[in-house]
């Protein structure tokens, strides 16, 4: 689902941005949610770093530690003004992820490490369960095509020649 709504404010209006995919819990799923999240946020105009990084940290985490066969996860983005938010959603809510510092010489555990120190605040939220999300959000800056968002017609079709 890709989803863009503006809402009026005072004198500007605040555009808010959705985009949700459902995708299997397996490597390929992972690998596909960092290749749909990369294609949306460029559509949007927004930097592909570090959210990029973010969405595949999250998404393998899903597949590796929260997989339960049968049971798809959610990615979901929302932008609001600068705001980014990159969520994944899962079906193991007794499964909440730790943040922790593996030994040096460790292969793996490291993902909420790399997802600490892109983002600017992360954390999880239970949904209705068996689901937990675990979310992080970055500030993103203005869009080149929002950088004047008060300025201009919006929402104005022309159909035909002009006359």
């Amino acid at each position: 689902m890709n989803q863009e709504t503006a809402t009026p404010g005072a004198q500007c209006e605040t555009r808010i941005r959705n985009f949700s995919v459902q995708l299997s819990p397996t490597p390929r799923g992972a690998r596909l949610a960092r290749l749909l999240a990369t294609e949306q946020l460029r559509s949007w105009s927004l930097p592909l770093d570090p959210a990029a990084h973010i969405v595949a940290e999250l998404a393998s985490n899903a597949v590796t530690h929260s997989r339960i066969p049968g049971r798809d996860f959610r990615l979901t983005l929302y932008v609001v003004a600068t705001t980014l938010r990159i969520e994944v959603t899962d079906t193991r809510g007794d499964c909440l992820p730790q943040l922790q510092h593996p030994a040096p010489d460790v292969e793996s555990g490291r993902g909420l490490v790399l997802v600490d120190a892109l983002a600017d605040r992360w954390g999880t939220a239970p949904g209705p369960y068996p689901r937990k999300t675990v979310w992080a959000q970055l500030e993103v800056g203005p869009s080149p095509e929002l950088a004047f968002p008060c300025f201009g017609v919006r929402g104005a079709l022309h159909q035909g020649p002009r006359g």
